[in-house]
């Protein structure tokens, strides 16, 4: 099988001879990628018997008991006691554990678990792979038998659990009961959805929204859900009415329940059509529980019908969300919602009264901004309370937290950080509903995770001093220290891009290292989807980098979120050229300064960081040593008709029209190998067969074009598929230990080799 790709500026085309390689689970491809897994193990050597230790380090470490069991409130059961619920993964439980305990068990440095679901055992017994992809609850609100346990008690009882066959996006859904800990069968009326890109919630006990994969013409061209259906408790889903629809073009449509009743607001009922990856058109209306239940529901007898859906008049790259009686509304680009009047900046954070917007108009209704952002401060996001909205924002990429009172009429600052710091700090509700008290998290590149109590309602402050130490009430749990972080040190600096611009990075070395240019170096990056880099706590990195002696460094490049939307827009489609500058503009920087040199100095990405691995190793192989590039996009012409790739066009654009010849072709590493160059870096390329969000093909076209073009060139290129992992490139602790350890140990070894270069 081949495909025709005419060539940038020209009506010549060209054919690709390995398209071939784009059928994922075809016995050829299959034969391809076991073969080149023993060849790559066969050079680089077997992770789990290598002398390095790499991989038994890095198992300990994910299987540990020492991890932070993170938990969820699941309400209070029948004898008074607040349940916490946590997904857990051990040496004895790969697949994992759902389980429960008592708040106050969970306190104790002990805690006593009872399991709700084995995940071993139900994929033994079903004989598949099953990997747990989180789940989908009934809000209590919406629940008449949320006392079902006794009075005074208040619990979820049912959920929707997505379970994905080797770590897929797509999901198998099979409805759980929580109180009696077990599936609801199809006798029963449970709620039972086959394999597919599967989105699907609660409207109310008896009602879900569904969009999945219904036959023809209900997927985007994305791969998407283009239809939502309204699946009755009782019922075939084949005979579930489509409630919302989008177009082929869209990248997915959605809907959502808000109950907002608790804040004295009412209960939102929203739909959406993602049009890009970055806008989307949005409408809402104000319903009545009743309005929530079957049709057929007596308790629907006698209540009018509900408002018609309201457009949302904002911009389409706008971000809406409800909060009591405000509307939220963040901004990606600037807003003049009254022509000549006041205009919002880009990143900014605005609240209106949601009433008097969907009723009198945009134009009508004052706005708040809740945050602005300078040069160097960005939005993060915010979180709610019953009664307090918590603010995140980043100051040259570092966290800060900031407290709201909420109500009818607004926000009324409280109190929160006065400085921002070099680590990453967050918080989210115990329990929005009836609660202000939270958990706090915080973690740095050498600081291990803790998890803290704190209390919204404590953030007040009248002397204008730091209030974090009233928020914060106990420290709860705290991870361990998991490698020797003796010495370490954590440097922010700046290097000039091409252009001209500050890029920030974070450099983690010992103090006082030699600066004679042979410190092994590990640069990542990704720039990309206004994602953000920052200081994290990677065990791993630690274990398999930092303890070995080497520097690791976090560049935040354009494209990410480190400074906003605008940051992110500076790298778009035919911008993207400014994120490879960046990239490249941190290398030249640690190799200017003597940290290391072109021999000693790794880079490493995966996803939309792989695609920039595969620019890197084009555009500069002279500047790198070793390269790994771990589930990447690489061919940039057929990317749109792989799997979820249409949903990026936003990103990088259409290969189909003019972007092609305008800027596309500039990015597209498949199309860029150079057959006159002698020497390229020596590269690992990893992906899973079961990626289903970026097509394994990418990888494997660019590993088999490399090795046939060249023959007797100096150009190591090596490759290892995952028959499982998905898009995490791993289904579970030791397949990821073998992904982690083979990749970490190739990096390093191979720069130990360009130390005397």
């Amino acid at each position: 099988m081949t495909a025709s790709i005419s060539t940038a500026g020209s009506d010549k085309a060209i054919e690709d001879p390995y398209t071939w390689l784009e059928e994922v689970e075809s016995p050829e491809s299959l034969e391809f990628a076991k073969s080149a897994n023993d060849a790559c193990l066969d050079a680089l050597g077997n992770p789990e018997t290598s002398n390095t230790g790499t991989y038994s380090k890095v198992l300990s470490v994910l299987e540990s008991d020492d991890r932070i069991a993170y938990v969820g409130k699941y309400g209070i059961n029948g004898q008074g006691e607040t349940m916490m619920y946590n997904f857990w993964k051990d040496s004895n439980n790969p697949k994992g554990l759902w389980r429960k305990t008592t708040f106050e068990s969970y306190k104790s440095d002990e805690p006593v678990w009872e399991t709700v679901l084995d995940l071993d055992a139900l994929a033994e017994k079903d004989g598949i792979s099953w990997v747990y992809k989180g789940s989908s609850k009934l809000s209590r609100s919406l629940d008449p038998l949320s006392n079902s346990m006794g009075e005074g008690s208040d619990m979820f009882t049912r959920a929707l659990l997505n379970l994905s066959r080797g770590g897929a996006d797509a999901v198998h859904i099979k409805e759980f009961d929580l109180i009696k800990e077990d599936f609801v069968s199809e006798d029963e009326g449970g709620f039972i959805l086959p394999e597919a890109k599967t989105r699907a919630s609660y409207k109310s006990r008896d009602v879900l929204h569904v969009g999945s994969d219904f036959g023809e013409g209900s997927l985007t061209d994305s791969g998407y859900p283009r239809v939502i259906k309204e699946w009755v408790r009782g019922t075939k889903i084949e005979d579930a009415p489509i409630v919302f629809e989008g177009e082929a073009s869209d990248v997915s449509v959605s809907v959502g329940i808000n109950d907002q009743r608790r804040r004295n607001g009412p209960i939102y009922e929203s739909r959406s059509r993602a049009l890009t990856f970055y806008t989307t058109k949005r409408w809402v209306r104000r319903v009545q529980y009743e309005h929530l239940l079957a049709p057929n529901d007596p308790k629907r007898e006698g209540i009018e019908e509900p408002e018609d859906f309201k457009e949302v008049d904002v911009q389409e790259d706008a971000s809406v969300s409800y909060v009591g009686k405000r509307m939220m509304i963040s901004l990606r680009s600037d807003w003049e919602p009254v022509p000549g009047g006041q205009t919002y900046k880009a990143g900014s954070l605005l609240d209106t009264d949601a009433d008097a917007f969907l009723t009198k108009g945009k134009e009508s209704v004052e706005y708040s901004v809740l945050f602005e952002p300078t040069e160097r401060t960005a939005y993060d996001g915010y979180t709610c309370t019953k009664n307090y909205l918590i603010l995140s924002t980043m100051d040259n990429v570092k966290s800060k937290l900031s407290f709201y009172k909420i109500g009818d009429d607004g926000f009324t600052y409280v109190g929160g950080d006065k400085e921002a710091q070099i680590l990453d700090s967050s918080a989210s509700p115990i329990d929005s509903t009836d609660s202000d008290e939270i958990w706090l998290y915080t973690s740095g590149y050498t600081q291990p995770s803790a998890l803290s109590l704190g209390d919204a309602s404590k953030a007040v402050t009248d002397s204008g001093e730091d209030s974090k130490q009233s928020y914060h009430l106990e420290d709860l749990k705290s991870l361990p220290a998991m490698y020797d972080t003796t010495d370490l040190v954590v440097t922010q600096k700046f290097a000039t891009s091409k252009d001209g611009t500050e890029i920030p990075y974070f450099v983690i070395s010992k103090k006082g290292i030699a600066l004679d240019g042979n410190n092994p170096t590990l640069l990542y990056g990704y720039g990309g989807f206004e994602i953000s880099l920052g200081p994290k706590y990677i065990a791993t990195v630690g274990l398999a980098w930092l303890e070995r002696g080497g520097v690791y460094v976090e560049a935040n490049i354009r494209g990410g979120g480190e400074f906003g939307p605008t940051w992110h827009q500076a790298g778009l489609k035919a911008n993207r050229h400014k994120i490879y500058e960046d990239f490249i503009a941190v290398g030249e920087d640690l190799c200017s300064s003597k940290i290391c040199k072109p021999a000693t100095l790794a880079a490493r990405g995966g996803s939309n960081g792989g695609l920039l691995m595969g620019m890197m190793y084009v555009m500069r192989p002279d500047l790198f040593g070793a390269i790994h590039c771990a589930v990447p996009l690489l061919d940039m012409k057929r990317f749109h008709t792989l799997l979820a790739g249409a949903s990026w066009m936003a990103e990088y654009g259409d290969p189909d029209s003019s972007d092609w010849d305008d800027f596309l072709h500039k990015y597209s590493p498949y199309h860029l190998i150079d057959e006159s160059v002698d020497k390229y870096p020596p590269m690992l390329v990893t992906t899973s067969t079961r990626d289903d969000r970026v097509h394994p093909a990418h990888a494997r076209k660019m590993v088999k074009k490399l090795w046939d073009l060249g023959k007797d060139k100096d150009w190591p290129i090596y490759y290892y598929e995952n028959i499982e992992g998905g898009h995490g490139g791993a289904a579970d602790a030791k397949q990821s230990a073998f992904m982690t350890s083979l990749a970490y140990d190739f990096m390093f070894d191979t720069l130990s080799k360009g130390k005397s270069a």
